[in-house]
């Protein structure tokens, strides 16, 4: 037995040492439904390397929300082994998994998820609080995530003050703001008119060519097009994996 960990912790040295920020093996979310056992996730072997731009894609009931969760460590597997910047995530307990979701993990949802009566500043602060940092550093941080996202004038207005795509900027500028091993965007224009969309994009491929490593979760192929490599999820299994850039 402690050689099987012995074994699996030197993977992860070798994983981190390669610059391989998350690496699935053989992963499972397997639900049991009356009777009936649901194979979200089934067996799903990724790899994705630091400063990579991938989309994981497919139509709904495809196991990709799942396969995010998984990502994000808002789930945990049934089975497998998952790895994230060398760290053997998939046997971590609750407090280990909180911390690397507030360390490892830049979260960008469709619904922003903005504190409604705080500024768009204190809204990207939040994550560093929970980090022991102190107010004024905290400050200074928030200020130069929201000026890396081009928000630093709007940074004393309220959500109901900006715009859509000024409220999705704040929420990139709150997971940006931990320099995260991850930027993990779920439909992050999903609430978005067409034009805004377009911005968000551009301003997740400078994010990118920054050094940024992101994973784009879409149901939309134009906005797949916009990573530089595309895994196609169906019935919770990697149908294709390909590089488009």
């Amino acid at each position: 037995m402690a050689t099987a960990v012995q074994d699996k912790i030197e993977r992860g040295r070798q994983l981190k040492q390669n610059g391989i920020v998350i690496r699935t093996y053989d992963l499972w979310k397997t639900y049991v439904m009356g009777d009936q056992e649901i194979n979200a996730v089934s067996g799903v072997d990724l790899e994705i390397r630091l400063g990579e731009y991938v989309a994981i894609m497919g139509p709904s009931g495809s196991g990709k929300s799942t396969l995010m969760n998984l990502i994000g460590c808002l789930d945990t597997p049934t089975k497998g082994d998952y790895y994230i910047n060398g760290g053997l995530v998939s046997e971590m307990n609750d407090d280990q998994l909180a911390s690397i979701r507030n360390k490892e993990i830049g979260f960008v949802f469709q619904t922003f998820n903005l504190l409604a009566r705080a500024t768009a500043l204190h809204n990207v602060e939040l994550p560093l609080i929970y980090s022991g940092i102190s107010a004024d550093a905290r400050i200074e941080r928030a200020k130069g995530s929201l000026q890396a996202v081009d928000l630093a004038a709007r940074m004393y207005h309220k959500p109901s003050e900006l715009s859509g795509g000024q409220r999705q900027r704040v929420a990139i500028a709150r997971a940006l703001v931990n320099n995260p091993s991850i930027l993990l965007a779920d439909e992050p224009t999903g609430n978005l008119d067409s034009a805004t969309g377009v911005e968000i994009m551009g301003l997740f491929e400078r994010l990118h060519q920054q050094g940024n490593t992101i994973i784009l979760v879409t149901h939309e192929p134009d906005i797949a097009m916009h990573a530089h490599r595309v895994v196609y999820i169906r019935d919770g299994k990697v149908a294709k994996d390909e590089k488009i850039k």
